[in-house]
């Protein structure tokens, strides 16, 4: 438990009904009564944990501040583990920098980014997984990102690690053991059995590993670059799916310069909508900068949503463009459909892109909208997206952690095939298990716990 007692503001600054100032630590209680009175007064840790007591922040000259709950909860039932006392006053900025001021000069200190859910992982409360859930909650941008970290909070990604954690070390038993007491006379693990077991291991790991591409999409969002060609309407498909009037529109070609970025919900899948520069040779040095910056955003596109003109057909520069790409990364867009030419069909233009996702629409009249959503879901979900109650990996400290363990479980399993001593497959295993702890922080270094949390916001 910490010595000394933090608080902050956690809720927005801005003016609001409600705003809150959390004081943690073994003096919460006592930095309170200095600030805060209520009727019959004695000292709030004389009130009973979980309770809300109605009174007045009333600074040293005797002049009320505001009117105030103070909600008290007591070690070890609070969220950071120690004595908590929350004071809710109204959500003006300058009585809650007033009240957090008073707070602090009663003896608090300033919490640092990140403070209070580091003392909840250090205090038990947490485990690492579970505390950069609570971020993924807080930075959601769909439910389905909330039901995801939710998951991820209920300790869904702690579970699936103990299990593996606990198969490393019953692995790890059998073969101390036997390194410990090889004249003794006790069931020994055969090498096939010992080759399943890591075996089941590894492949745990691996399908932990799989969620993580899952896991990014769903926090950060499905990168989607709207490409093509100048004045085949991508900022127009990107108007029209926003429904609101996000980029200029004209008959001019190489009117979008740079890159515009957006946030689109699509059935809770989040989509970050990039809307490019044309792709042509130019001449126009501004012009040039932006198609360097589409080149770009092609590159960590998710999904490249290629934008032709029907009117004019799918040209030899555009089956240039969409063949360097993997189909599976490709949708593709034909436009204007309403001032398509009589002597244009559809079952034409498709079969010259055979192979690839196409939808019609007009992006000035509303029309194939639908399908072309229906067709962005097509490809998230059949990644094998769909959300559900276990665990996805959400950042790329988690990824990393496993993918050291898996490396030291093949490692382990190598060893096994190729006849091994024990004592060399163990030293495997147990880097397995310490990169395995990674994951919920069990065996991570002070200082790179304090670098994870310090990328919280300040009041979490």
């Amino acid at each position: 438990m910490a010595e000394d007692t933090i608080a902050a503001i956690t809720t927005v600054l801005g003016p609001s009904s409600v705003g809150a100032i959390r004081i943690s630590g073994p003096n919460s209680a006592l930095i309170a009564d200095r600030v805060f009175y209520y009727k019959g007064k004695t000292s709030l840790k004389d009130r009973p944990t979980h309770t809300i007591t109605y009174g007045k922040i009333i600074d040293q000259k005797g002049q009320m501040v505001d009117e105030a709950l103070a909600l008290t909860m007591w070690a070890p039932r609070s969220f950071t583990g120690e004595d908590v006392v929350e004071l809710q006053c109204h959500g003006g900025m300058v009585v809650l920098r007033k009240a957090l001021e008073m707070v602090l000069e009663a003896g608090a200190r300033l919490a640092e980014p990140g403070e209070f859910s580091k003392r909840a992982f250090l205090n038990g409360k947490l485990d690492l997984s579970q505390a950069e859930a609570i971020m993924d909650i807080i930075n959601a941008k769909t439910e389905t990102g909330v039901r995801a970290a939710a998951n991820n909070l209920q300790g869904s990604i702690a579970v699936s690690v103990k299990e593996m954690r606990r198969k490393v070390v019953e692995i790890i038993a059998y073969l101390e053991a036997d390194i410990d007491f090889p004249e003794e006379d006790f069931d020994r693990i055969a090498d096939a059995q010992l080759e399943r077991g890591i075996a089941d291991i590894e492949g745990m790991i691996d399908q932990m590993l799989q969620t993580y591409e899952s896991g990014r999409i769903i926090r950060e969002g499905l990168k989607t670059a709207l490409v093509g060609k100048p004045n085949v309407g991508k900022s127009s498909l990107l108007n029209a799916l926003l429904k609101e009037k996000r980029a200029i529109v004209t008959d001019i070609p190489g009117t979008t310069r740079d890159l515009i970025e957006e946030y689109y919900n699509l059935g809770g899948i989040p989509l970050v909508l990039m809307d490019t520069a044309g792709i042509r040779e130019t001449e126009d040095l501004i012009e040039k900068l932006g198609v360097e910056k589409t080149q770009e955003a092609i590159e960590k596109a998710d999904l490249i949503i290629y934008v032709m003109d029907i009117s004019e057909g799918v040209t030899a520069d555009d089956l240039e463009f969409i063949r360097r790409f993997p189909q599976e990364k490709m949708l593709l867009v034909m436009n204007k459909v309403d001032l398509m030419k009589a002597d244009k069909s559809e079952k034409e233009i498709r079969s010259r892109l055979t192979g690839f996702r196409v939808v019609l629409i007009s992006a000035k009249e509303g029309t194939g909208l639908k399908e072309l959503k229906e067709g962005i879901s097509s490809i998230f979900f059949g990644q094998g997206l769909e959300i559900t109650d276990k665990p996805f990996l959400s950042n790329a400290r988690q990824k990393e952690a496993l993918t050291k363990a898996r490396k030291a479980v093949r490692s382990a399993r190598r060893g096994v095939e190729q006849g091994m001593p024990s004592d060399f497959i163990s030293i495997d295993l147990k880097q397995a298990w310490l990169s395995l702890g990674e994951v919920t922080g069990e065996t991570l270094g002070e200082d790179i716990i304090e670098q994870i949390f310090t990328r919280f916001c300040l009041g979490k």
